[in-house]
């Protein structure tokens, strides 16, 4: 059996990415999101969420952008002068190795993210992270151990299969810098978390077989997904996204991906595509379909 999760990133974000979010569920393949606790949007992110009942809602664990959910005395090592979460994964690294980065602090944060979900009524059906960081070094432990700790039955692990990675850098006018990039970056987060799948195993939380849409952030096209869709693995995948409508909230962000939201928008929502999954006999999932 082919099962694929489609999951598109940064629900609360902006308006505009909950709506773009909302529309690529309603009118395409996205069967899962992720909710940024303290997204400017986050309050109609949950309505999303209450509304649709059959998208699946993880939490997008975040030390990267906005103001922290927990007490900003107590998480003062995560942010920046303005009092605010602000470090790329390469940011934090570095912190980790200065020893300026407090992991207790890290866990209340993203206990405090996650509460913020479980308060609002809303069950997660997985952790993911926000630009990955819960794939650094001894941040995936803890993620695992909130998962244990709030019954979350799965979790992704950013590990890009390079097969899935190759067919999705099909298509014509494809960004190469871009995918070349972030296809380093892909390699290196399965360096930085290479046991992953077994401490996921040994905790009893689930993971898909496979996983993409690194390399392609930003750079998704058409002809790609069509192709990865035709040669998707027998087992689980998943595919990461980020739709939207583009929006002067979303212009105000510090985020790259701006256009390149509708552009997804308009793939994941493509009639030739939703054909394809239906001859290839693809069943769409979330992550409650493969939770321990």
């Amino acid at each position: 059996m082919k099962n694929l999760i489609v999951n598109a990133d940064d629900l609360g974000w902006t308006e505009g990415v909950n709506r773009g979010i909302t529309d690529a569920h309603r009118r395409g393949l996205v069967t899962s999101t992720s909710l940024l606790a303290n997204g400017r949007a986050f309050a109609s992110g949950v309505t999303v969420a209450k509304v649709h009942r059959e998208l699946g809602v993880g939490v997008h664990l975040n030390l990267s952008d906005g103001p922290p959910v927990a007490s900003a005395h107590s998480v003062k090592s995560l942010l920046n002068s303005a009092g605010e979460l602000e470090g790329s994964p390469e940011s934090l690294l570095l912190k980790m190795a200065k020893r300026t980065l407090r992991g207790e602090e890290i866990e209340r944060e993203w206990d405090a993210q996650i509460q913020k979900l479980l308060g609002a009524g809303i069950e997660p059906t997985h952790l993911d992270g926000h630009k990955h960081v819960h794939m650094l070094p001894g941040l995936f432990e803890v993620a695992l151990r909130l998962a244990k700790k709030h019954g979350i039955g799965a979790i992704r692990i950013s590990h890009e299969d390079s097969k899935l990675r190759s067919v999705l850098s099909k298509g014509k006018n494809q960004n190469t810098s871009v995918v070349m990039k972030q296809g380093v970056q892909a390699r290196g987060l399965k360096l930085l978390a290479r046991d992953a799948r077994k401490l996921a195993r040994r905790a009893g939380i689930a993971t898909t077989d496979y996983f993409c849409g690194i390399a392609q952030t930003g750079a998704l096209m058409l002809e790609g997904v069509r192709r990865m869709l035709e040669i998707l693995p027998e087992g689980s995948t998943e595919l990461m996204c980020h739709p939207g409508y583009v929006d002067e909230d979303l212009r105000q962000t510090h985020t790259r991906l701006q256009e390149c939201r509708q552009t997804e928008l308009d793939i994941l929502t493509d009639d030739g595509i939703r054909k394809v999954v239906a001859t290839q006999g693809i069943r769409l999932i979330n992550f409650r379909e493969i939770a321990n």
